[in-house]
């Protein structure tokens, strides 16, 4: 039995999503054949060539034959005005960003080789406030990551062509994610699956095709870790089955695990065969086992799959079967590359900061050093989902011994470890047996930013190959800070944040804005905390999220415990998580969010530190009643503990 397992697009462009190695790795450690495939990025790169930007080309201008000049968007009226020079440059431009043509850098550092459209603004509009700015970011030795950001702002545009002259549902990193997103009905997407398919629709079907030919599935498996993935999923398994309407189509990840858990329309069963939720690897083996005629249907674990009553009516099963425990994480095996095209992965820069850009530069190999939320308390988070609730770690033996496998398979010795938050104590072990065994790798991770995190341990940590960390701040608001029951204070952040940064970690803030009951003044005092603490050398990197109630939360659980009322929510057929909810303060939180953005922005420039909290939105704002030295006292209090 040979299972195909693939991840639709769209996804990260520099580094394969992890969720198929993990399960290739998994299953050929119990005997059978897997192989993997990477559409996400072959359908990228398909559409970034010569050939394929003719025919862009011609769906934009019948699109916008009505239109005049003048009438067009900028992205638009650029590409067609400039056709030649994408046509010429778009697969140099790609074969650089690959890491194939280094020698292209200064070229593109010309700003005369590349054409420049819409999202070259960015430059100007910096320059406008702090001078040359890619000097100042790139110095006069920088090409090559100044030209990777100049060609990632040129892959931007052709992105942003695709997206409005086009395909409305391609975006680099989702691919119609609003037709998926907590969207109670499947009739949006079913609509568009039985509808004309795309331009990019049309190339993924090819590929899917291909990837059949090659290597002849008995199972074919697809992984949807978000919700912008869905549309590509059932695109795949819709063409899956026009070539072989008897071929299984199993899919699970992310977005079925957290959206999809009260399923009830059928019409998703005319694409699929079965779906199985939470940790892949016990329901998987299980569904296999049953393909195989050993087991019997109702023995399959956490899996939804059509059923029949006694009038001969189809509807959605869906058998749990608890009685079988999951893989423990000591026994899942390290992940497995092999079938993924690791050299055409795209290194991209996309922001002029050193640690925003770890995202999206670089080829990372993935690993969980810990299954699970070792915390599992903070009352946003979807606390009652397994992801999050089963806790289960390997010994750091174990985990080294994975991360030599794949050092020795890939060839790569960068690591981002993607738990949910990192276990200190693992974490410290962790790195005391990679400098015992003599490992040389670079990674980084999401943590809490607890007070164990001291000077020596950030130290050790950085010591091991520590390069970067991202934590949760949330809101800069000790009394919401412990509503949300994070753990921590911002004084706490402040002395942990600048431990990393003084140890020459980079460190990246998670914000939050619109929590319930959060007052104006407590988003505008938090805006304050973090100005005073990226001024500080506290952090280098933050974004800040729009807060949103999840039915798996304790907030949308219990929402009168945080004084809020939920709206009343339609019945789900489909997907569901985010649920609208009435928050008696009456906060503007739009009109804050666009000045939060725009600070933190700036910020992360170096610039703008010294502007008062109200220049950055378009209404009057209250005034922060945040001392100006706070933080500086808390770094302070860290030095003099420290000596």
């Amino acid at each position: 039995m040979t299972v195909l397992l693939m991840t639709p697009p769209m996804t990260q462009l520099n580094t394969p999503y992890p969720a198929t190695a993990y399960l290739t790795g998994f299953l050929r450690s119990r005997g059978y054949e897997a192989v993997q495939r990477d559409p996400a990025i072959e359908l990228f790169l398909e559409m970034m060539t010569a050939p394929a930007l003719e025919i862009i080309r011609q769906h934009v201008e019948a699109n916008y034959e009505q239109f005049e000049d003048d009438e067009l968007p900028d992205v638009i009226f650029n590409f067609l005005a400039e056709f030649d020079r994408y046509h010429q440059t778009v697969e140099t431009a790609i074969r650089f960003l690959q890491g194939k043509d280094p020698s292209l850098a200064l070229r593109i550092n010309s700003r005369r080789f590349l054409p420049e459209g819409p999202a070259f603004d960015a430059i100007a509009q910096m320059e406008a406030v702090s001078g040359d700015v890619l000097k100042a970011a790139f110095g006069n030795l920088g090409a090559q990551d100044k030209a990777k950001y100049l060609a990632t702002l040129f892959i931007n545009d052709l992105s942003a062509v695709i997206t409005q002259g086009v395909d409305p549902y391609f975006e680099v990193s989702r691919y119609g994610e609003q037709l998926a997103a907590a969207n109670p009905s499947f009739d949006d997407l079913y609509d568009t699956l039985m509808g004309e398919p795309s331009f990019s629709a049309e190339i993924l079907a090819q590929l899917v095709e291909l990837y059949l030919e090659e290597t002849q599935p008995s199972v074919v498996a697809l992984t949807v870790p978000f919700p912008g993935n869905m549309l590509g999923a059932l695109r795949i398994a819709q063409t899956c089955k026009a070539i072989n309407p008897d071929i299984p189509v199993v899919m699970g990840g992310g977005f079925v695990n957290t959206e999809l858990r009260a399923l009830k329309d059928p019409r998703v069963f005319e694409f699929v065969d079965f779906i199985c939720l939470d940790d892949g690897e016990r329901p998987f083996m299980t569904l296999l086992e049953y393909l195989e005629g050993q087991r019997e249907i109702d023995d399959l674990v956490r899996t939804y799959f059509l059923a029949e009553n006694e009038d001969g009516q189809a509807y959605v099963h869906f058998n749990e079967n608890k009685e079988l425990r999951d893989i423990p994480q000591s026994e899942v095996g390290a992940p497995v590359y092999d079938g993924l095209p690791l050299g055409e992965y795209l290194s991209l820069c996309e922001m002029l900061n050193p640690m925003h850009r770890i995202w999206s530069d670089g080829r990372w190999n993935k690993l969980t050093i810990a299954h699970g939320c070792y915390w599992r308390k903070c009352s946003f988070c979807d606390v009652s989902l397994d992801y999050i609730d089963r806790y289960d770690a390997a010994s750091a033996d174990v985990l080294v011994d994975r991360i030599e496998q794949l050092v020795e398979e890939t060839g790569q010795s960068g690591f981002h470890f993607v738990d949910e938050a990192l276990p200190p104590k693992l974490l410290f072990a962790l790195a005391q047996r990679l400098i015992e065994r003599n490992v040389v790798i670079s990674w980084w991770g999401n943590i809490r930013f607890e007070k164990t995190f001291t000077p020596a341990r950030c130290q050790l940590l950085a010591d091991s190959g520590c390069i970067a960390v991202s934590g949760g701040l949330e809101v800069a608001s000790d009394r919401l800070l412990k509503l949300m029951q994070k753990g921590v204070s911002v004084e706490q952040v402040a002395r942990v944040t600048k431990a990393f940064s003084d140890a020459d970690i980079l460190v990246h803030a998670y914000l939050m804005y619109g929590f319930p009951t959060q007052t104006e003044q407590e988003t505008i005092d938090s805006l304050e905390m973090v100005r005073q603490m990226m001024h500080q050398g506290c952090f280098q990197s933050a974004f800040w999220h729009r807060f949103v109630a999840t039915v798996h939360s304790p907030i949308g659980m219990n929402p009168e415990q945080f004084g809020i009322t939920l709206a009343e929510r339609p019945d789900i057929l489909f997907a569901e998580n985010d649920v609208d909810f009435i928050d008696p303060t009456g906060v503007d939180h739009e009109m804050l969010g666009e000045g939060l953005r725009k600070a933190v922005y700036n910020y992360m420039h170096g610039i703008g530190f010294d502007q008062p909290m109200s220049f950055w939105f378009s209404q009057p704002v209250t005034r922060t009643q945040i001392n100006k030295d706070l933080i500086s006292k808390a770094v302070n209090n860290l030095i003099i503990s420290s000596e």
